[in-house]
């Protein structure tokens, strides 16, 4: 059985990206370089994005691998296959790493328990339960890396087949 997605690495301090490459390489088995391009949203920093196509569960995977380095921005997709949902792990320095089950179009996916958990948090006085789904639907992230998204249009992509 096989996945695919992408490796969207939109913010690493030129140091890091060969470290970046190392640990991409350990989760797929085959080596990896990526076609490293300057970050117009963060000077004196590099993005890459990487095609990918492997185990399911290998963008868990590459995020784990990742997540310990705390000056990359990046997010990791994968598609839905068989017996799989898709996901989406989003990580920045400020807020760590945001996972969620995504939809065929991308869309974050909220479980039923945690929108249960996360009404009843709003109804014990936490949160108000507007704050409370824009954090089970990743909003911060997605607000903290649209520009670097966006900086990013135009970036060459390489595809990776992983061994396995």
């Amino acid at each position: 059985m096989s996945a695919r997605g992408v490796l969207y690495v939109h913010s690493a301090p030129a140091a890091l990206c060969p470290h970046v490459e190392w640990a991409v390489a350990g989760v797929v088995g085959v080596p990896v370089k990526l076609d490293w391009v300057a970050q117009p949203a963060a000077p004196g920093h590099h993005r890459a994005e990487l095609n990918w196509q492997g185990r399911p569960g290998t963008a868990g995977e590459m995020a784990s691998a990742l997540n310990s380095w705390q000056r990359l921005r990046f997010e990791v997709t994968e598609e839905a296959s068989p017996g799989c949902d898709g996901a989406r792990y989003s990580y920045t320095p400020s807020l760590g790493i945001f996972t969620a089950i995504t939809s065929a179009a991308g869309e974050v996916l909220v479980p039923e328990g945690r929108l249960r958990a996360a009404v009843a948090r709003a109804a014990a006085g936490g949160r108000d339960l507007a704050s409370e789904i824009e954090l089970l639907t990743g909003r911060s992230w997605d607000e903290e890396l649209e520009p670097f998204r966006y900086a990013g249009d135009g970036a060459p992509v390489r595809w990776l087949h992983a061994a396995g």
